[in-house]
């Protein structure tokens, strides 16, 4: 009886999808899929699925983990701007810290130039003291 529960609560799910979209990513699969409520009011469910593999070799298990987010009309605007920044804070973080290193290489390069341009320096000040000997 459970069961029969369950598959006409899934069937009545898949009733409600108006738009799907799928995302694979990796190990990851992103569901987006606009759905409509009781009232005929449209929202996004955003899901999460990621294979895990438990076990090895004959004996491993696939199953799948979900996550889901209810995305509702009235919160669209509020969660696109925040995961615009976001998304915005990681890519200028990333480009900071590539930017960062960059300037680390280039000031250690700019370092072992200078020390060696000093050490030849002074092998050149040496000769020249042991030739005015």
């Amino acid at each position: 009886m459970e069961d029969l529960k369950k598959k006409m609560s899934a069937d009545m799910n898949d009733k409600e999808i108006v738009f799907s979209k799928s995302i694979k990513a990796g190990k990851r699969i992103y569901y987006l899929d606009v759905k409509k409520n009781r009232k005929d009011e449209m929202f996004l469910a955003i899901t999460e699925s990621k294979k895990v593999i438990t076990g090895e070799g004959d004996d491993s298990q696939v199953s799948f983990e979900k996550h889901k987010i209810f995305l509702y009309r009235e919160d669209f605007q509020k969660f696109m701007a925040g995961l615009e920044e976001a998304v915005n804070f990681i890519e200028c973080s990333d480009a900071n810290e590539y930017i960062a290193r960059l300037n680390t290489e280039a000031d250690e390069e700019s370092e072992q130039k200078a020390i060696e341009e000093a050490r030849e320096n002074k092998l050149e000040s040496e000769i020249k003291i042991d030739i005015d000997f």
